[in-house]
């Protein structure tokens, strides 16, 4: 007899979920028996995974930044379709530039999404999951958060910042039986990622190697295991953080980068 999907019986909320590392993470956590509600900005975008996916997830148009928005989506899931026990902070954006260079509009932007996305969606998941005393929140964070990046001030602050709240929040919520740990990964084949290649010269086949190999002169580490990640890669990462195999795993920022930060 085969056995029970591991998270069978489980609800969970992704956010950013239309494309890349978050629809990854969707169908990661959908193949393992939870249902999801997939969350995004992109509200077509996240109704075409729903309708890729199946029965298991729903799809519904939400702006992390806004916090009232947040507080509504959790209300109407949990009276409609029942406690959430796993919410995932996906959602997330790059504005890169120069310090000298980046803008008032840009920094606030990515802040907005990044950081206080993260701060909305984990404090409404908080307020409910240690009322009942369980629960499990992940924040897909950055390698970034952890090493410098020439022009990528904002997006690393934003990240380092969400990875420092995470912990934070898992330090206050833990005496309540709920954890809270973030994956961090590395340069992943996701739009975002593309979009970097496409304004170097070269291209995407340049921009991988470029990537792979690193860059001296940018004080950038190749990756060593020699392969850029797939958002599947990260979205496992995540499917076991929120799993019972992670039953003692709190506060901890795990990598997913091929070894290209070399965990400084």
């Amino acid at each position: 007899m085969s056995a029970e999907p591991e998270l069978a019986g489980r609800h969970a909320l992704v956010t950013g979920a239309a494309r890349g590392i978050g629809a990854a993470v969707v169908e990661a956590l959908a193949a393992q028996g939870a249902r999801v509600l997939a969350t995004d900005a992109d509200e077509a975008g996240v109704k075409a995974l729903a309708d890729r996916c199946g029965a298991r997830v729903t799809a519904r148009a939400l702006d992390v930044t806004d916090a009232a928005a947040v507080e509504r989506a959790f209300e109407e899931t949990e009276h409609s379709a029942g406690a959430l026990d796993i919410v995932v902070n996906v959602a997330g954006i790059l504005r890169g530039a120069a310090v000298v260079d980046l803008d008032d509009a840009d920094w606030a932007a990515v802040f907005a999404v990044n950081t206080n996305g993260v701060f909305h969606v984990s404090r409404a998941a908080a307020r409910r999951m240690t009322a009942r005393g369980a629960g499990s929140i992940v924040t897909v964070a950055s390698n970034a958060a952890g090493i410098p990046r020439s022009g990528m001030a904002a997006y690393a602050a934003s990240k380092a910042a969400s990875v420092m709240f995470t912990k934070c929040l898992g330090l206050e919520v833990a005496p309540y039986g709920v954890r809270c740990n973030t994956v961090s990964p590395g340069s992943t084949l996701t739009d975002m990622q593309r979009a970097m290649w496409e304004r170097s010269p070269g291209g995407e086949v340049a921009g991988q190697r470029a990537v792979i190999e690193g860059d001296l002169a940018s004080y950038r580490t190749g990756i060593p295991l020699g392969r850029i990640a797939e958002p599947s890669d990260v979205a496992d990462a995540v499917a076991f953080l929120v799993s019972d195999r992670a039953r003692h795993i709190t506060l901890h920022d795990l990598y997913v980068d091929g070894g290209a930060t070399l965990r400084a």
